[in-house]
Order: C-alpha cells, then sequence, then structure tokens
C-alpha cells in the first residue's frame, strides 16, 4: 500500500512540475516581448530573463527525461493545475494566453504588476522545493532529488531580475494582500487540487509532450553553458 502511495504521489507531483515548467518557459516568451519592447536592446534585463526562460525549460526537460526513464508520460492536466495561471487570471482578470501584452508594455502599474506575480511565484516555488527535499517519498526517488536540488539551485536568479526592476525604478514591493493570493493559490492546490487529482481514476496520461512542434525551445540553451565550453565550441 504504502508503495503504491509513493508511485501515485511521485507521478502527480512530476506531472504538476512538469507542467508548470512548461507553462513558465512558454509564458516567460510573452513577458520576453514585452520587456524588449519596454528596453534598449543591451538592458541587461533581457539577458536575465532569458537566462531564467532558459532555466525553465531546462527544468522541464530533466522532468520530461525523467518519465521517459519510466516508460510513460505525465497526467494530461490543464491551467487548473498552474501556480502561474491562476496568479495572472486574479491579478489581470485574463488568462496569460490572453493578457493584452502590448497594454502590459504600455501602462507601468501593468508592468510593474506582472513583475511582482512572477517574483512571488518563483519564491513561492523556492520554498516549495525546500519541503520537497526534505520529503521521504522524493528523498526514495535519487534522480527527482537530483532534479529538485537543481531547481533549488536556479530559483533565487529567478525572481532577482524582477526584484531588481522593481527597485532601480523605485516601484512598491508586494503589499500584504498579493502574498495572500499568492498562499492561497498554493493552498488550493495543496490542499484542494492535489488530494482530488490523486483520488482520480480517470485521469489520462498525455498521447503526446508539451513541446511536441515548437520551434527551437532551446534557444537560449548557450546561456546555460560555462564560459569554458561555450569559448571550446566557438
Amino acid at each position: 500500500m504504502l508503495a503504491w502511495y509513493r508511485r501515485r504521489y511521485l507521478d502527480l507531483l512530476g506531472s504538476i512540475y512538469i507542467y508548470n515548467e512548461h507553462r513558465g518557459y512558454t509564458a516567460l516568451d510573452r513577458v520576453l516581448e514585452a520587456v524588449r519592447a519596454r528596453c534598449e536592446p543591451n538592458d541587461p534585463l533581457i539577458g536575465l530573463i532569458e537566462k531564467h526562460r532558459a532555466d525553465e525549460r531546462k527544468h522541464y526537460v530533466m522532468f520530461k527525461r525523467w518519465f521517459e526513464l519510466q516508460g510513460k508520460r505525465p497526467m494530461h492536466l490543464d491551467r487548473t493545475f498552474g501556480h502561474i495561471d491562476r496568479f495572472i487570471e486574479i491579478m489581470f482578470g485574463t488568462s496569460i494566453d490572453s493578457l493584452d501584452t502590448e497594454a502590459v508594455i504600455a501602462r507601468d502599474e501593468l508592468f510593474e504588476r506582472l513583475c511582482r506575480v512572477i517574483s512571488l511565484t518563483e519564491q513561492r516555488g523556492f520554498k516549495q522545493v525546500e519541503i520537497l527535499l526534505a520529503n521521504s517519498h522524493v528523498r526514495s526517488d535519487p534522480a527527482l532529488v537530483r532534479i529538485f536540488e537543481v531547481i533549488h539551485r536556479d530559483e533565487p536568479s529567478h525572481w532577482a531580475p524582477y526584484d531588481g526592476w522593481l527597485e532601480a525604478n523605485a516601484k512598491r514591493e508586494p503589499k500584504w494582500w498579493e502574498r495572500m493570493v499568492d498562499g492561497f493559490i498554493h493552498s488550493e492546490l495543496l490542499f484542494l487540487k492535489l488530494p482530488i487529482l490523486f483520488l482520480n481514476p480517470f485521469v489520462k496520461r498525455r498521447t503526446d509532450w508539451a513541446d511536441d512542434g515548437e520551434e527551437a525551445p532551446d534557444r537560449y540553451a548557450e546561456r546555460l553553458r560555462p564560459v569554458g565550453a561555450r569559448a571550446a565550441t566557438a
């Protein structure tokens, strides 16, 4: 019974994470579109967000490989299980896909709101990974532990660019109610959606991979390579 519970828990955990990592790097393509329109071409913020996007893609690929080694695909989940999806919907009143990028570019208050949403999401992710790295079920899978160790190492650099922009432009930090919304979304997933998903015997697996057909999904991967490795291939 315990072995079944562990397998089910890790299967769903991996499915939720691979969905969120994919949603993360594809949503950051929209963010980059807005930032490039607002900033000078050589603005360091662009490179930092490109690195963030490359990391999210890297994390997705690690989870994809984890599933491939087990000979299966993740569960077919939708935006119901996406933290950034719910946060955007609550804070902007629309889905990520429907977010008006031009409006975000044109209005400072919308762009700074977006920065706070991303920063809070990444900080929440960092705290959750710390909890998972101490979880006995996760610790039973060395490959999964290595994945979460990589994510834990990468996460602080993910919220730093957005906090940096807010500070450099004299914008406010998140208020208590924004942090409360972030906490609500996390609690909703952890204590309501995950248990329902766990007990649902009808949830199906994907028949494809979320990145099938994407054009150059690893286009920012060069930023993740050590300087020496880049020089060796130059």
